[in-house]
């Protein structure tokens, strides 16, 4: 089993503490980082929040949340082998070209060692802020994985889709393995399908309880549909009984739906980081 640790810049968005924990998550065995997004956080809001009990982004407001791509660039070079992930970015609040560009760039870089988790978006205040429309988020999510998909494979580059379209584009560096995979987010239907039809992976949410085994069936399914092979499906959750105290009977029931990395929350780390992340390594990552 994976792990991954979620919320890594919202847990520690400081330099100083994010420069530690990335150094530390790799020396004790963390295959990944995860890393969420919003541009802006409105001071009043109506959409919900899909992953709270209170319907609220926590933190409010005023949370110091630095953009995923950056602090990823930042503490990829102060480390060698961890894997870094947006878990997730609004991929439709995005220019699919810059993003291309800014996502091969920062695998180029790293070597290797970037994913793109994406998600189409909650909040729309936020998109009517950005001046993006809220409508159709989930086409256009679509047609910006193509156009970057493209992109990534060869120079003199084409798409034509309803939002985006260009020919004979070139963008450069390309990514080192060829392309970036690409996992989609999210608890719903609409989610898992779009995973089996263009994912790498998938990654439902984690902060709240879902139907795992009935979202990974409809993933799977999708991929059959559009002529992919489901085994090829990559499965990634959360798993909050890794803190209970039956951490490894936890951790056999996610690996046997299909689950093969755990993403735990950065948050419970915060408090003597590098003691926490030694202990849950040893109690738990070693034994898994």
């Amino acid at each position: 089993m994976k792990f991954a640790l979620h919320f890594a810049n919202f847990a520690f968005p400081d330099p100083e503490r994010a420069r530690q924990i990335a150094q530390i998550a790799e020396r004790v065995g963390f295959e990944s980082m995860f890393c969420i997004e919003h541009v802006v956080i409105p001071t009043h809001y109506d959409s919900i929040y899909p992953y709270g009990a209170d319907g609220r982004f926590p933190g409010g407001p005023g949370v110091v949340l630095p953009d995923p791509l950056v602090w990823m660039s930042y503490v990829a070079g102060v480390t060698s082998r961890i894997r870094f992930m947006t878990g997730v970015l609004i991929l439709p609040q995005r220019n699919p070209l810059v993003l291309a560009k800014e996502v091969a760039t920062l695998d180029y870089l790293s070597g290797g060692r970037v994913e793109l988790g994406i998600g189409v978006g909650w909040l729309k205040e936020e998109f009517d802020a950005l001046g993006v429309p809220f409508a159709a988020r989930g086409k256009r999510t679509d047609e910006h994985v193509g156009a970057m998909r493209a992109l990534w494979a060869s120079d003199d580059a084409s798409f034509a889709g309803e939002y985006v379209s260009f020919e004979g584009m070139s963008c450069n560096p390309k990514p080192p393995r060829g392309t970036v995979p690409i996992i989609v987010g999210g608890h719903s239907r609409a989610a898992a399908k779009r995973a089996g039809r263009l994912g790498d992976g998938y990654f439902p949410a984690i902060g709240r309880e879902v139907d795992l085994p009935t979202l990974f069936t409809i993933a799977r399914d999708s991929a059959a549909e559009h002529g992919r092979n489901p085994d090829e499906l990559h499965f990634t959750a959360g798993c909050p009984g890794v803190f209970g105290d039956d951490p490894m009977g936890a951790l056999e029931e996610r690996r046997a739906i299909g689950v093969e990395r755990v993403a735990v929350p950065g948050m419970q780390f915060t408090d003597d980081p590098e003691r926490s992340l030694e202990t849950f390594a040893e109690q738990v990552m070693t034994r898994a």
